[in-house]
């Protein structure tokens, strides 16, 4: 445990963040897994669950959860998926 008074203010700090980053990280875990089984399942709403997913893919990469890069590979690869989808 610190002693410092700056650092103990970081300890919660941090904490929070992390609280914050593990609600955005399971949201955008559990769109995506919707989102896929949607496109296998050859759902109706499939273009629904993608939107949503890829919605969320972007505002993690707004907060910084996400880094732009690993955003763009995510959504690229749902992309692909839908579009697989569709072709069947």
């Amino acid at each position: 445990m610190p002693n410092i008074k700056s650092a103990k203010k970081r300890v919660k700090v941090i904490a929070t963040k992390t609280a914050r980053n593990k609600a955005i990280k399971t949201n955008l875990k559990t769109n995506i897994k919707k989102a896929e089984l949607a496109c296998s399942t050859g759902a109706e709403n499939k273009e629904a669950a993608i939107n949503l997913a890829m919605k969320r893919i972007d505002q993690a990469a707004a907060k910084g959860v996400l880094h732009k890069n690993t955003a763009a590979r995510r959504k690229s690869a749902l992309a692909k998926k839908l579009n697989a989808a569709n072709a069947q």
